[in-house]
């Protein structure tokens, strides 16, 4: 097992975390899932996993407690979600062996929207930002004011999310790329493909995740 578990406390709740120590202290990157999703996330740990061997140490959590989960409305709350990621960025932050790592969000589907929501509240403390399979759109109000350099990666085959991803795309004012996984769907489940996408995610924050 290449990662640790973590209790992260948050206000009157805790919320349960996996966080993989890099020998480096390259970057942070914090993982903002999906609804549905949480901690395990096969996709993400694979892409966790990625990092790790490039240098990065990685933070997946729960947004949500298993009782928080249970309520269909919470899964799309992107405020509390937003919340939640912004408390637990400046957790891990105060960690002694933290203090002074350079921090990444790393979003998939509607975490993508918690991930740029949440950047605006923490000034230049996030350093760059990746969206898989995303939903920027659901962040429009602040994508003019995101200065981090944004990856937003979407499936060729992913159908009106390419769409939702280019006018998102339009709205953001700091550096940028969308890059297309061709014959990938919105998970990226086919052969090779979540590959691409663990690839260009080191490759962005190998060029951007810097003090």
């Amino acid at each position: 097992m290449n990662y640790k578990d973590v209790n992260i406390p948050i206000l009157n709740t805790t919320l349960k975390g996996r966080l993989r120590k890099a020998e480096s202290e390259k970057g942070l990157v914090i993982f903002s899932h999906g609804s549905g999703s949480s901690r395990m996330s096969s996709r993400n740990n694979f892409v966790a996993d990625l990092l790790l061997r490039e240098g990065f140490s990685s933070l997946l959590f729960d947004l949500l407690t298993e009782a928080e989960d249970t309520i269909y409305e919470n899964t799309f709350n992107i405020n509390l979600l937003t919340s939640r990621l912004v408390a637990t960025t400046e957790w891990i932050s105060q960690q002694k062996d933290m203090q002074y790592v350079p921090i990444g969000f790393f979003g998939a589907s509607t975490g993508a929207a918690s991930a740029l929501m949440a950047t605006p509240f923490l000034g230049t403390k996030i350093k760059a930002i990746v969206s898989r399979g995303g939903r920027p759109d659901l962040a429009a109000p602040v994508l003019e004011k995101i200065q981090s350099p944004t990856l937003l990666i979407v499936g060729g085959n992913d159908g009106i999310v390419i769409d939702l991803n280019k006018k998102a795309y339009a709205k953001l004012s700091g550096i940028k790329k969308i890059e297309i996984v061709e014959g990938a769907t919105h998970l990226f489940s086919e052969p090779g493909k979540l590959e691409a996408v663990a690839q260009l995610t080191c490759n962005w924050f190998n060029k951007y995740l810097k003090k």
